[in-house]
């Protein structure tokens, strides 16, 4: 490994493309590989055969990085082999196969000291009785009940993670503890559902906010993956959780933007934080998905409580779905002023005490 240990990500792709199994192929090129590697962290959809098609067409661009030209990590799943697997192994060795982890490059292309991650995952087979290892995960819809569609599959696998790789970035924002589900703080490794789609997506969420006049705006996911045991626990009337929640599918994240003491920002300017600042974050939403059809899902606006701000339920289902709760007028009492210098109580940056909110039935 310690040949690749200072690279460009193109030569990182010319390597690629000399793995035995990958450039013997008639029609192999960066276009043809980046087809084979995108997204295969759930069964392929056809949402993510939209993302792979067109992530395999993107002018100009890195296809390692996304369509935000963001992304630093890539995952491979062994369920469905590919030209990924052979590509993974020349670069690695078999041990990479072998065992699943994070296999780190550092990349001359990013600022010193960034590295591009290589992530297998470990197999969805290894979880039993509801674990993986001493880690809960629960039982996911589809190995209980009825697949409703291709969509709500059981993932692949799951990225290990470890209180020693848990910062590595997946993407220049964020890293993979930010989408840890928020329980069994004591209990390691953890296990982690992710779709490189949805990170592309938030990292084009905050290009427009930049866009918008909103550059140091600080996007904070409240909620990521969460484990379906952890999702239960919210189910119905006690949380209004949908059963079948994308956020157990690795495609789904609960944000907003912080304002700097752990709550929402006033983005439209009124002097409040509401439902009305969340729908400023959903308008960039609505241009990132109207620019990158193949990242459209599911996006619903959410009131603040007692436990959390304000914030905006985002995914990349495949569908374009809107969902919103009314905010009350401002007569009723029901706004949150600001009153700046005021930590938000039992929330770290980056967190949130519980596990966000509610989705629309079926989403």
């Amino acid at each position: 490994m310690a040949g690749w240990g200072l690279m460009s990500i193109a030569q990182i792709a010319a390597a690629i493309l000399a793995a035995p199994g990958v450039s013997t192929a008639p029609t192999a090129s960066p276009a043809l590989f980046a087809r084979a590697i995108v997204s295969p962290a759930i069964v392929p959809t056809a949402s993510d055969d939209t993302y792979v098609r067109d992530s395999a067409a993107m002018p100009n661009r890195d296809w390692l990085l996304g369509y935000s030209g963001k992304l630093r990590a890539r995952f491979f799943s062994q369920l469905h082999p590919s030209a990924a697997l052979p590509a993974l192994e020349h670069l690695f060795g078999e041990f990479a196969i072998e065992h699943p982890g994070v296999y780190p490059v550092r990349d001359s292309a990013f600022a010193t000291g960034t590295s591009y991650a290589f992530i297998t995952l470990l197999p969805f087979s290894t979880k039993q009785h509801g674990r993986v290892g001493p880690y809960r995960v629960g039982w996911w819809p589809a190995e209980r009940h009825r697949l409703r569609s291709p969509e709500y599959a059981n993932p692949d696998g799951f990225i290990e993670v470890t209180p020693e790789n848990e910062e590595t970035a997946v993407s220049e924002h964020f890293c993979l503890r930010d989408f840890l589900t928020h329980d069994q703080e004591s209990v390691w490794p953890k296990y982690l559902v992710l779709r490189e789609a949805l990170v592309d997506k938030l990292e084009l969420i905050i290009d427009d906010l930049a866009a918008q006049g909103r550059p140091d705006a600080h996007l904070v996911i409240m909620s990521g993956f969460r484990s379906p045991q952890y999702n239960a626990q919210g189910v119905g009337h006690r949380g209004g959780r949908a059963r079948d929640s994308r956020h157990q599918y690795g495609d789904a994240a609960d944000i907003y933007v912080d304002d700097g003491n752990g709550g929402m920002s006033d983005l439209n300017g009124d002097g409040h934080v509401d439902t009305r600042d969340v729908r400023v974050l959903l308008e960039s939403v609505d241009r990132v998905e109207q620019a990158h059809p193949e990242l459209v899902g599911g996006a619903g606006v959410y009131r603040g409580t007692r436990a959390h701000s304000p914030f905006l339920h985002v995914d990349v289902r495949g569908d374009r779905v809107r969902w919103a709760f009314s905010e009350p007028l401002p007569s009723a009492g029901r706004h949150r002023k600001i009153h700046h210098g005021t930590p938000n109580a039992q929330r770290s940056p980056g967190r949130t005490a519980g596990g966000g909110g509610s989705e629309r039935s079926g989403s």
